[in-house]
């Protein structure tokens, strides 16, 4: 007996789709929380601490964030894959302050106690 209609691996089209490809990976992983999972499973490790600056603060992303955004991945990716228990934190600097500042203007507030009270995400939004 012959197994020459048994399928062993799932069906592949011709042509990559690569952003459906990349859709469904992101979808899996979401519904999986693997990212979560990647930093709690390291909740007993070495912390390796990485403070990012915001990513675009002056503007669209054109060729010259690349070798800055490469490090931001590398260094973390690479001491993650050392076992170190990585949080990846966005940085913050100046070109926040004056949204910020619009937003308390706007909203005839000021400072962080009256922020808190009015409500951090509300603030935020």
């Amino acid at each position: 007996m012959t197994n020459k209609n048994k399928k062993y691996y799932p069906e592949i089209e011709a042509a990559a789709n690569f952003p459906k490809i990349e859709e469904k990976i992101l979808s899996k992983w979401a519904s999986e929380n693997t990212f979560k999972k990647s930093i709690s499973n390291r909740d007993k490790s070495k912390e390796f601490v990485f403070y990012d600056g915001p990513p675009f603060a002056n503007g669209l992303p054109h060729y010259g964030h690349i070798l800055t955004g490469f490090v931001k991945d590398i260094i973390p990716r690479y001491q993650t894959m050392k076992g170190s228990k990585v949080d990846r934190v966005f940085g913050w600097d100046c070109h926040g302050l004056p949204a910020e500042m619009e937003s308390e203007k706007e909203l005839g507030i000021s400072g962080r106690k009256q922020i808190q009270d009015f409500g951090v995400e509300k603030f935020n939004d």
